[in-house]
């Protein structure tokens, strides 16, 4: 069992799966959504999107975030192969616990999973997965050296992957929240973990004016689509869960600022409860439309997330420093 152990580990470290649940939580809230309001949310061009039975919608969403994921957190660690090896020597591949031809396995494997989990949602999907793919690439390459074109691209990355089973859905304002969620998780925990380059005043005011930029776009399509900001179709309650949710996730990194200070401990919590609070929202979106059954769903998803991000977690621990006796 340990040898299995350690043989996983770097692979399980090198795709960070222990949050991968967070990506599957929102193209499967997109998902549920489309299919509990068909007739207001599916053009006429993506009809067929009803037909197909619920648990082949979420294997195929599930195994294309799984691989969009995947592909992204290992493209990080090849860009990142030079600074890991001066400044983060316990990573996989410096240690030299997974080979080079492994990482191009994965990284290529993993985009063509993601790849043949968007043919489900047809050609808009596929090729929205491509785009967002590209959209990491970029981000590996620049984004992640200029913080401020770095946020935002993260954050439109989130939106776009968010969109592939329904490109033209037509109630945004659950994409627009998972987007600035993502963007101010990714500033904050940059700041918490005194990540280099900082980022600077002009930084910030450059990310404030993308989000804006970027939920103008959204807007917009949400307009040409709908001829409102807020259907009718969309309960007007239906924003309270979330709103009341992204208070309480202010007053964790509070708490948890506070308690841990300011440091990459602080940091690696916040982004983790940051990761989860992707899957709360797509309940408290879910219950707030009067979709019970949809949001048991997307519970279920969050309890297994979390369950299954501590099992890995403490198994990875086990793995690398086994539990002995003392003499």
């Amino acid at each position: 069992m340990r040898r299995v152990l350690q043989q996983l580990a770097p692979v399980l470290r090198l795709t960070r799966v222990t949050t991968a649940f967070a990506a599957v939580a929102n193209v499967w809230f997109l998902i549920l959504w489309t299919r509990a309001h068909t007739v207001n949310e599916l053009p006429e061009a993506s009809r067929a999107f009803q037909d197909k039975p619920l648990w082949m919608l979420l294997l195929a969403g599930a195994g294309s975030a799984l691989g969009l994921f995947a592909y992204g957190t290992s493209l990080n660690d090849v860009t990142d192969l030079h600074r890991d090896r001066a400044m983060k020597l316990d990573r996989p591949i410096v240690e030299g616990r997974i080979s080079p031809e492994a990482v191009v396995l994965s990284v290529a494997g993993s985009l063509i999973v993601a790849v043949l989990g968007a043919t489900a949602f047809g050609t808009m999907g596929v090729m929205l997965t491509l785009l967002v793919a590209l959209a990491i690439l970029l981000f590996n390459v620049l984004g992640k050296f200029v913080p401020a074109i770095g946020m935002v691209l993260l954050g439109v990355i989130y939106a776009g992957h968010m969109l592939t089973p329904n490109v033209g859905a037509r109630f945004l304002v659950p994409v627009w929240l998972v987007m600035t969620h993502a963007l101010v998780l990714a500033g904050l925990t940059h700041r918490l973990a005194r990540r280099s380059p900082p980022i600077s005043r002009r930084a910030f005011v450059f990310a404030a004016l993308g989000l804006a930029g970027v939920s103008a776009v959204l807007g917009w399509m949400m307009w040409s689509r709908t001829g409102t900001l807020w259907p009718e179709w969309v309960s007007p309650t239906a924003w309270i869960g979330p709103a009341v949710l992204v208070g309480l996730f202010a007053a964790l990194v509070v708490r948890r600022v506070r308690t841990l200070g300011v440091g990459p401990r602080a940091a690696e919590k916040v982004s983790r409860y940051g990761s989860l609070w992707l899957a709360l929202y797509a309940c408290a979106w879910l219950f707030g439309a009067g979709q019970l059954r949809a949001m048991a769903i997307m519970g279920a998803l969050a309890g297994a997330g979390f369950l299954g991000m501590t099992i890995l977690r403490e198994l990875y621990a086990l793995g690398e420093h086994p539990v002995g006796y003392r003499r």
